[in-house]
Parts: structure tokens; C-alpha cells; sequence
């Protein structure tokens, strides 16, 4: 009986993974193009891209994985690792989107519209991949895990929209994204000529 039950645990945490993988894939999809849809709202800017910087990819990624794993804690109350899985996979699309990008880019020495747009892809089932390894693992289920996993998923949805940020930070290497004139830098200075390196 117990077994019984342990099993419709686990078909029920697997649909809530694969549902979500597909919502986040598709809310992440649907915020680029928000902040057009609003009229380039100042109340959709912190949660949508503004631009086609990285830093705005990332926060296509964040935004429907943050709801989705407070829902996902709601629902699956009981599942022992699953803030620091959530947490720890946050990291890693966080980081997978910045790394892939600006490597192919250093590569190529331009962008290429459907390769950004697979990268996005990319980090999402890379960040739930991490994320379902860590959970089927339950190895990290203590106490302090929790909190480490909870704390990460409201720093990142904090950090990343509370902030409304619109400005993109530096980029690290040649061949970022262009800034055009008119656009403030990080540095509150606006650029009188077209910041680009082809």
C-alpha cells in the first residue's frame, strides 16, 4: 500500500515537471513580445524583454520559472527537495543563457535571430533537467537546502524584477549586442554614436 502510494507521488510530481517545462517554455516565449503588446508598458517592462540583450533573455527565462516553481511548492507540498532543486536549476538556465550566447557569438562575430531564440530553448530543458536530477535524487532534502533553494528563487525574482532594470549590464565581450543612440548606458550617459562592433 505504501509502495502504491509512493508511486502516484512520483506520476504525480513527473506531470508537474513536464507541465511545467512546457509552460515555462511558452509563458518565456509569449514575454518577448509583451512589452510591445502593451504599448511598451512601464508595468510590463520588469517582467518582459525590452530589447534583445542578453540580460533580457534571462528575464524571459526567470519570470515563468519563479511563478512556476511557487506553484509547483504549492501543489507538491511534501517533495523534499524540491526548492533546492528549483533553485539550483534557476542557476543553471540563468547561467546557460549568458555562456552559450556570448561563446557563440565570440565564435561567429554576429548573432543570428533563430540561434538566440534556441539557446533560450536550450537553458529551459537544461534548467529543468538539473532541476528533475536533483528532485529524483532526493539528496538534498535537509533543512538548510530549503532555505538555500528558497532564497534563491526570491533573490532571482526579486533581483531581476524589482529592480526594473531596463538597461542591459555591459556586455563582457565583443560583439554584443548593439546599443543604438539615444539608448542610457548603465552608466546613466547616453551614447551619441551607434556602440557596435561588426
Amino acid at each position: 500500500m505504501e509502495t502504491e502510494g509512493f508511486y502516484m507521488a512520483e506520476k504525480r510530481w513527473r506531470t508537474w515537471e513536464t507541465v511545467g517545462l512546457l509552460v515555462v517554455l511558452a509563458a518565456g516565449n509569449l514575454l518577448h513580445f509583451i512589452y510591445d503588446w502593451t504599448g511598451q508598458s512601464p508595468i510590463a517592462a520588469p517582467l518582459a524583454a525590452v530589447n534583445e540583450s542578453t540580460w533580457e533573455h534571462m528575464k524571459l527565462f526567470i519570470t515563468p520559472w519563479v511563478l512556476w516553481s511557487l506553484v509547483e511548492r504549492i501543489a507538491l507540498q511534501g517533495h523534499g527537495s524540491l526548492l533546492p532543486a528549483r533553485g539550483l536549476g534557476m542557476l543553471t538556465g540563468l547561467a546557460a543563457i549568458p555562456a552559450l550566447f556570448y561563446t557563440y557569438q565570440g565564435i561567429l562575430g554576429r548573432g543570428i535571430m533563430w540561434v538566440d531564440v534556441l539557446i533560450f530553448q536550450l537553458a529551459v530543458l537544461l534548467a529543468f533537467w538539473v532541476s528533475w536530477s536533483v528532485q529524483a535524487r532526493r539528496g538534498l532534502g535537509g533543512a538548510g537546502w530549503e532555505v538555500f533553494g528558497g532564497v534563491t528563487l526570491l533573490a532571482g525574482g526579486g533581483g531581476g524584477h524589482l529592480g526594473g532594470l531596463r538597461t542591459p549590464p555591459p556586455p563582457p565581450v565583443r560583439g554584443s549586442p548593439c546599443r543604438k543612440p539615444g539608448h542610457p548606458t548603465t552608466e546613466g550617459l547616453e551614447v551619441r554614436e551607434t556602440a557596435c562592433k561588426m
